[in-house]
C-alpha cells in the first residue's frame, strides 16, 4: 500500500470547525503536523536523556525538533539558526546554545560545544537540502544517529556517514500511528 498522509496524520477533533476560533484551528493544525514532524526527528535520532543534540533548521519543524529533544530529556540542545527571532524562540523552547555561523565555521562551533569536540550524540536534520545532510554528518559524533525529516532535495554523495558509523533514519512523520504501520 502506498503511503498517504491522510492515513496517519488526520485527527478528528470533537465538535465542528465552527466550534473553534481560527487561532485554535491553526494551533491544532500545527500540533498535528509540525510538532509531530519535529518530534519524529528526535525519535528517529534516538535522543536519550543526557544527550547533546544538534538541530539543523530553524523553521517551524526545526523549532519543534528542539521541543522534541527537550521532551526526551536532552541535556544540551544546539540550534543552528541564522535568524535572531527564531533563535530566541529556540531558546524559549529549550535550546541551550545557538550557532549562527554557516558552513565550516558552523561545524567548528558545534563541535566546540560537544564533549571533547567529538560531535553531537544525535542530529535532527529538518531542512532536506543535500548540504544539510552533509553538515549533519560532519557534526555527528561517531556512532550517532541523524533523524532526517527535511524533504530530500537530493541524496547525499558523501561516504562520511559510513566511515563514522553514523546512522541515518527518517521519513514522513506519523502523527497517529507507529511508524511501522505506515510503511510505503
Amino acid at each position: 500500500m502506498k503511503y498517504q498522509p491522510a492515513n496517519s496524520g488526520l485527527v478528528k477533533i470533537p465538535g465542528k470547525p465552527e466550534d473553534y476560533t481560527d487561532d485554535q484551528l491553526a494551533s491544532l493544525q500545527t500540533l498535528s503536523d509540525v510538532m509531530a514532524t519535529g518530534y519524529h526527528a528526535a525519535l528517529n535520532a534516538e535522543v536519550k536523556p543526557g544527550y547533546t543534540v544538534a538541530v539543523i533548521g530553524d523553521d517551524a519543524v526545526g523549532l519543534a525538533g528542539v521541543t522534541g529533544a527537550k521532551l526526551l530529556d536532552a541535556e544540551k540542545i544546539i540550534l543552528l539558526s541564522h535568524h535572531d527571532d527564531r533563535a530566541q524562540l529556540g531558546r524559549e523552547f529549550g535550546a541551550t546554545d545557538i550557532v549562527s555561523m554557516r558552513d565550516e565555521k558552523a561545524i567548528k562551533d558545534v563541535l566546540a560545544l560537544t564533549k571533547e569536540n567529538a560531535g553531537a550524540d544525535a542530529v535532527l536534520e529538518c531542512v532536506g537540502a543535500e548540504s544539510a545532510i552533509e553538515q549533519a554528518g560532519q557534526i555527528a559524533r561517531p556512532g550517532a544517529v541523524i533523524g532526517r525529516v527535511g524533504v530530500p532535495h537530493a541524496e547525499p554523495k558523501s561516504n562520511q556517514l559510513f566511515w563514522k558509523n553514523v546512522g541515518l533514519r527518517g521519513g514522513i512523520a506519523s502523527a497517529t500511528k507507529p511508524d511501522k504501520e505506515v510503511l510505503l
